[in-house]
């Protein structure tokens, strides 16, 4: 799992852009007539084919393009925090995205509707005292789960994050696959994208700032829905 410079911070998510975003909107400050900046835009989406990112506390390049998963569907554009002690995966793969918000989204804010991720793919996870908080303006939802004997498991799990951390390893990974050809986590990239995936991935003090994430089935014993004044 990475952690990217050149992917949005926590300090520029849709509810507090940075000036270095770009937007689908019309430019009504000047210019001929308040044309769409399309070449601004075009040239936000030709990025993600060229924005270089780091493993976390591993050393290891991945590049960000548009991913292809087996389950998509437009992002509220509110990011949320998860944190685990620990994750074990089994069949791992990494490449980038941009999500999509709804149109008219409230949380779009100048960023064009659209969030630069690094999507990471996992066949089959176990995780330690899971915990996911999200802002609500003021209050926390909190959920936790897996603190006891019996730990979270999720398989077909993909993440969506902004920001990665964490004490990182990997066996037999392999850096620089198309993205097309990856076959570890059943995710396929779209062809001549720069990925990297590996037979097994263990994070310790896992905290990802995230805006999807998805599985085919995902069991939480110890299940704990709250609100918090506190996040996780």
């Amino acid at each position: 799992m990475a952690e990217s410079p050149d992917v949005p911070s926590a300090d520029n998510t849709p509810e507090n852009p940075g000036s270095g975003s770009l937007s689908e909107t019309p430019d009504t400050t000047g210019g001929t007539g308040g044309a769409p900046r399309r070449g601004r835009v075009r040239a936000r989406r030709a990025a993600v084919m060229a924005v270089p990112a780091t493993v976390a506390l591993a050393g290891l390049a991945v590049l960000t393009a548009q991913g292809a998963l087996g389950v998509s569907f437009f992002i509220s554009g509110m990011p949320f925090t998860v944190t685990a002690k620990s994750l074990q995966g089994t069949g791992f793969e990494q490449f980038g995205a941009l999500d999509t918000m709804a149109d008219g989204s409230p949380n779009a804010g100048d960023t064009g509707g659209q969030v630069l991720v690094v999507t990471s793919a996992i066949k089959k996870a176990t995780l330690d005292s899971l915990c996911q908080s999200v802002d609500l303006g003021g209050t926390n939802l909190l959920i936790k789960a897996g603190s006891g004997s019996s730990k979270v498991e999720a398989t077909d799990l993909t993440t969506d994050s902004t920001l990665l951390t964490g004490d990182a390893s990997f066996t037999n990974i392999e850096i620089g696959n198309d993205a097309s050809q990856l076959d570890k986590a059943g995710v396929k990239g779209p062809i001549g994208v720069f990925s990297q995936q590996s037979d097994t991935v263990h994070i310790d003090n896992l905290r990802q700032t995230n805006y999807k994430t998805t599985a085919g089935t995902f069991t939480l014993p110890g299940l704990k829905l709250s609100f918090s004044d506190t996040g996780c």
